[in-house]
């Protein structure tokens, strides 16, 4: 049997440990961005295109007839360059290698951009082939950003490429 101090003592140490946890349970207020920004994530996973190149006659010539593929494809796949802009300034610039063992898996980017809500020029710019020179995949567009917006700017070949979402 407890004494009545010692049950005192415990009601007084719940209470106030149970104090602690409500107040902090609801106060300060956490926000994640201040109250006048929108957010942009950019999140895009693609695999590189393959830099396959045409085989010369004369190296197919040196091949046994059953390997005469005419174009030379290795497992590797390319690098990804990507560039986004804010309001025609350069907001993020980066060459997203592919992971594996191989360098044949999936190239990955995530990142953040907090701005100022309101009217906003987007453009993103990628190519998935660096043999080749210039973006293979690109979209810009005029957006309006509410304060505490999310918006995703994503890669997905069967839609098109980029978008905006």
């Amino acid at each position: 049997m407890l004494k009545p101090t010692a049950l005192f003592g415990q009601l007084i140490l719940y209470g106030a440990f149970a104090a602690f946890i409500g107040y902090f349970s609801t106060s300060p207020k956490y926000r994640q961005i201040p109250d006048d920004v929108a957010l942009i994530k950019l999140s895009i996973s693609h695999l590189g295109d393959r830099e396959c190149r045409k085989r010369t006659p004369e190296e197919l010539a040196k091949l046994p007839p059953n390997m005469r593929a005419p174009m030379e494809c290795p497992r590797e796949r390319s690098d990804i360059r990507l560039e986004v802009d804010f309001d025609g300034q350069p907001a993020f610039r980066t060459v997203m290698h592919p992971t594996g063992l191989y360098k044949d898996g999936v190239s990955t980017v995530y990142k953040r951009f907090e701005l100022k809500a309101g009217q906003h020029r987007v453009a993103v710019r990628m190519n998935d082939n660096l043999i080749k020179p210039g973006f293979n995949f690109s979209k810009e567009a005029e957006i309006t950003l509410v304060p505490g917006q999310v918006m995703v700017i994503d890669f997905n070949p069967d839609r098109g490429g980029l978008f905006f979402k």
